[in-house]
């Protein structure tokens, strides 16, 4: 009988995969928001830094972005690259408009800064998960061995005592 080792890396399934589908779910509607409201976007676009041209390639740049990434990161192609894109854009977003700190009543509840302080930390929430998207197995990976085992001496240590 073989023994299962702490160094073995978990297999990536159904559990992965409905993890990665959650987190990553919101982008499409939000891109295909949008597109279908067109006008609302570009307001929202303009509403931010003096971006003047740029409203429209930055619009046409984040629907790719919510469109493209989290393909990616579902079917494993290129996932830790989108990850980090899509958390750069979390934070990029979050930072232009859900700008809390603008708002004097942004802890009083039902006010327009208490939604974007939410909506600031929900941004940062994702920015979290789609890190440990980065930083985890490739959901198309074959190597299952642990990619750190080698750096880490205390799994490296119980793994050899199991072993003994």
């Amino acid at each position: 009988m073989k023994r299962r080792t702490l160094t073995k890396r978990p297999k990536l399934g159904a559990v992965s995969l409905l993890a990665r589908l959650c987190l990553v779910v919101l982008f499409p509607f939000s891109a295909a928001d949008k597109i279908v409201h067109w006008n609302s976007g570009l307001k929202q676009a303009r509403s931010t830094v003096p971006v003047g041209e740029a409203a429209v390639p930055m619009l046409v740049a984040a629907i790719a972005v919510e469109t493209i990434a989290p393909v990616c990161i579902v079917t494993g192609r290129q996932d830790r690259l989108a990850a980090v894109v899509l958390a750069g854009f979390c934070v990029v977003t979050g930072g232009l408009y859900h700008q809390f700190w603008n708002y004097d009543d942004f802890w009083t509840p039902d006010t327009e800064g208490n939604a974007h302080f939410w909506d600031f930390l929900k941004n940062f929430g994702l920015v979290g998960g789609l890190l440990l998207v980065a930083k985890g197995p490739s959901a198309r990976s074959s190597n299952r061995r642990s990619e750190h085992a080698a750096e880490n001496p205390l799994l490296a240590s119980l793994d050899r005592r199991r072993r003994r």
